[in-house]
């Protein structure tokens, strides 16, 4: 059977996250409920390059699926626009080889966290970006990234209901930008722990607003204890943006 490959975007607002759950929406239940109605009742499972919590959403999550029909890519578009709900969209679909793999093939991952900036908070952006309207130092904040940037243990921020054992993982790129009353902050890795972008957008917000000095990041990672990083930002902030592969 041909296998196919799927660029997704969805806002996670009204989801528990990606992956199925019992009796709860998930972005993964949705997929396989409208492949079932395409496939006449017959199952297709299909698997994510990872999962995403709820509230998070994705401008580039990819999936994959093998199914035995084979009409031309643009109809599968065409026919997940038609079926799918409307915060769940396809963007792209391509036939790859069948030992293709949208989890064990990445090479990496793009996370990009939103804060509105804005003085009074925006109920239109409730859903999509994080109110923070405090002063923040951002020469402080682009420091503490000069310690994060790299290949470290970052056990201080990773949930501690992570089952993962090891927990090293390199950051290639980490930087932000600030215009039109938003900040957004970027983060480009091979792998990302459970809550790991939350927990380092909530730290370097207490770098920015003076509660730790950037020289911290050292000895926060040191310690490998998740007590002494900050706070795990919201997750309407989140945003996987893109997945790559070779």
């Amino acid at each position: 059977m041909p296998k196919y490959k799927c660029v997704i975007a969805y806002d996670g607002t009204d989801f528990a996250g990606y992956q199925v759950q019992p009796e709860k929406r998930t972005i993964q239940s949705e997929f396989e409920a409208v492949l079932a109605q395409m496939h006449k009742g017959t199952i297709i499972k299909v698997t994510a390059s990872g999962r995403t919590d709820s509230g998070v959403h994705a401008k580039g999550q990819v999936l994959h699926f093998e199914s035995p029909l084979t009409f031309p890519t643009e109809n599968w578009v065409k026919a997940f626009s038609a079926l799918l709900p409307t915060d769940i969209i396809v963007l792209e679909v391509a036939i790859v080889p069948d030992d293709f793999h949208a989890r064990f093939h990445t090479t990496g991952k793009e996370y990009r966290y939103i804060i509105a900036r804005s003085k009074l908070r925006d109920p239109f952006q409730r859903n999509y970006a994080y109110h923070y309207p405090y002063p923040l130092d951002g020469e402080a904040m682009r420091e503490a990234i000069s310690y994060l940037i790299g290949t470290h243990d970052f056990t201080s921020f990773c949930s501690a209901k992570t089952e993962v054992v090891d927990k090293v993982r390199t950051i290639k790129e980490m930087d932000f930008e600030e215009s039109d009353g938003f900040m957004v902050f970027r983060f480009v890795g091979e792998g990302f722990l459970y809550n790991m972008v939350r927990i380092l957008v909530g730290t370097l917000l207490d770098v920015g607003s003076g509660k730790m000095s950037p020289r911290d990041m050292s000895g926060i990672l040191d310690k490998k204890d998740r007590s002494f990083a900050g706070k795990t930002a919201p997750a309407q902030g989140l945003y996987l943006w893109k997945v790559f592969y070779k």
